[in-house]
């Protein structure tokens, strides 16, 4: 037995060695490609990436051809150097670092030397290539735009960087990727799939045909074409009415969580990202910091939510059984909570019940329902972890889930929160009552808001907000197909929207109505604070409306936020009526709230924190 080991093992060896052999040499031929990269050249052939519609079939986003100066740096041999410069309008220096940041990449494989010519451009050099070795144009397609709004929901293209080709294998440099937006997340599917040459050159460099007679070549599949849930006129009205402001508008379907509108203002031009100016004009809407037109504020701003937020008061307090809708309070324009402590109310005062409370804004009302919710419980922790866990179930307090890069999670404090601030104790529902009004330690982002109405417009449960409707040959992700239901009762929720249905019949929205549309809202006025030079500033009030409409069987659900918009009815209110009636109607009838909105401009609000003009404090 001993006698055939020996000989055994020399067996097994040489077999697998045989083995390995003819996997790297007959199967495995990357092995070869490496070895024969002087004589074999790699060509890419680059995909139309896949369109982009709006709800209704109306193309936001095509494509329009793109060429690259792509360079192979070992073989740029005698070629006069100022001509080139002259021809494509660069310096000396320019092709020097060019050329010495593509040897790194590589001397051998091709790189993007400059990018994205346009026609003329390109036939300029076209006329010349033959006198400049090592240089070839290769054609790609840009995006071509075919609106003028929604830059925050598409995203944009750009080259990638060294992480991307390390962490993503299928990216080589040059290669163009999605970056925020839609482009991103959805990069996969837009991008299609690149096809690949590999030419023989012979020992003069010269391309002799496919290697291996093309059994290693493909073609280049094209990407899918996507259609989004957003409304392109609703978004283009959205843009137009933001026009001079600052803040949000996040409009959803109620019945499926389908995102109609999501505006951030202000914004740009998605044009202005494609092209030779891109990095240029790039850098200068990143540089703005203080408009900050790259900053979703639909998604990204958290703000405290004023009084809209009385209505989950409201719900919790109705579901905790502290109070059900006949339970009446006494408002003497305002709630005292301690010795020189009172919470001002801007309402007329007297006996309030939940429903003439919801349209009368009453802060005192939601302020005794806030401290019973706490109360119920024998410590103000189990009542603080209780109410915080019904606001939760409305998506608060945490990411909301969307197809969109971006997120906060905005902020529902719990019982931990308030021990870390308060290590001894002491601390109860009087000394958190600024939450109850949407003040306090809450916050929300103006998506969480328009999911939270249209969680109330469906009495209880609500969808993903989501912007995709269609994929090409795929079906969307089953998170935004799959039901979430709130903590809430749906019993609770017929009452206030009753009270929300008077606001604009008898209450803070009356002027905003619609002739034919039943509409159910809520006014809010948010304090808004801010540290100039280390100090903290009190800044005039945001202006923040939420709606949902029509009253029964519900079709759109709207938050908008105003920054420094004084108050809610009148920047937000406005501006939500007018952009329900034109989703539900097509046209306007509200002709003076429209040119109010559309010739408004907050502008002077805005200069103030550099101007030194004392700000407005309507303490609303």
């Amino acid at each position: 037995m001993r006698k055939l080991l020996l000989p055994g093992l020399i067996v097994i060896a040489a077999l697998l060695i045989m083995a390995r052999l003819f996997y790297l040499q007959i199967l495995d031929d990357s092995y070869i490609q490496k070895s024969d990269n002087n004589a074999i050249k790699i060509k890419y052939e680059y995909p139309e990436r896949g369109y982009i519609y709006d709800r209704n079939g109306q193309l936001l986003v095509a494509n329009q051809p793109s060429y690259d100066i792509m360079v192979t740096p070992k073989d740029v041999k005698n070629i006069d150097t100022l001509e080139f410069c002259n021809l494509l309008n660069i310096t000396k220096e320019d092709f020097i670092k060019k050329i010495e940041k593509a040897r790194v990449y590589s001397p051998m494989l091709p790189s993007v030397f400059i990018a994205q010519l346009n026609k003329m451009e390109y036939a300029a050099f076209q006329e010349k290539i033959r006198k400049f070795s090592g240089f070839e144009i290769l054609k790609r397609s840009l995006r071509d735009y075919q609106v003028t709004v929604g830059a925050n929901i598409f995203g944009y293209i750009t080259q990638v960087n060294d992480n991307i080709i390390k962490k993503k294998p299928y990216y080589k440099s040059g290669d163009l990727i999605g970056m925020q937006g839609v482009e991103q997340m959805y990069e996969e599917v837009l991008r299609g799939t690149k096809g690949v040459k590999y030419i023989q050159r012979d020992r003069f460099n010269r391309e002799i045909g496919p290697y291996k007679d093309g059994i290693y070549d493909t073609i280049a599949v094209q990407g899918e074409d996507i259609t989004l849930t957003i409304d392109a006129e609703l978004q283009k009205y959205g843009e137009a009415l933001m026009v001079n402001k600052r803040g949000g508008i996040v409009a959803i379907e109620p019945k499926t969580g389908e995102i109609l509108a999501l505006v951030t203002a202000p914004s740009y031009d998605p044009a202005i990202l494609v092209g030779r100016e891109r990095s240029k004009n790039y850098t200068m809407l990143y540089n703005d910091s203080i408009a900050k037109p790259l900053y979703d504020r639909g998604l990204l701003a958290e703000y405290p939510p004023g009084s809209p937020f009385k209505i989950l008061t409201g719900l919790a307090g109705l579901q905790e059984e502290v109070i059900d809708e006949n339970t009446t309070f006494v408002c003497h324009h305002g709630f005292s909570y301690g010795r020189g402590a009172f919470m001002k109310c801007h309402c007329p005062g007297g006996n309030i019940k939940l429903h003439n409370g919801i349209y009368k804004s009453c802060n005192a009302y939601f302020a005794n329902v806030f401290k019973r919710t706490i109360e119920k419980y024998n410590k103000p922790r189990f009542g603080v972890d209780a109410w915080s866990a019904h606001m939760k179930s409305f998506g608060l307090g945490n990411f909301m889930g969307y197809d969109l890069p971006p997120g906060r999670k905005g902020h529902i404090p719990t019982s931990r929160y308030y021990d870390r601030w308060y290590p001894n104790g002491g601390w109860k529902s009087t000394t958190i009552i600024s939450n109850s009004i949407g003040q306090g330690e809450v916050t929300m982002t103006p998506i969480q808001l328009a999911n939270m109405m249209a969680t109330i417009a469906n009495e209880g449960y609500y969808y993903t907000p989501h912007v995709i409707k269609k994929i090409e040959k795929h079906k969307i992700d089953k998170k935004f197909t799959t039901k979430h239901i709130t903590s809430i009762d749906k019993q609770y929720f017929r009452p206030v929207i009753d009270g929300l249905f008077d606001v604009y019949n008898m209450g803070t929205a009356a002027s905003l109505r619609v002739e034919g549309i039943e509409i159910c809202g809520k006014t809010g006025t948010a304090e808004n604070f801010t540290k100039i030079n280390g100090k903290r500033v009190q800044l005039t009030d945001h202006s923040v409306f939420v709606a949902f409409a029509p009253r029964n069987d519900p079709k759109i659900a709207i938050a908008v936020l105003v920054e420094n918009g004084y108050w809610g009815a009148r920047w937000a209110g406005p501006i939500s009526s007018l952009m329900i009636e034109k989703y539900l109607k097509k046209t306007i009838t509200r002709t003076d709230l429209e040119k109010r909105m559309l010739e408004g401009s907050l502008q002077h609000e805005y200069d103030k924190v550099t101007s030194g003009v004392p700000f407005t404090i309507n303490n609303r």
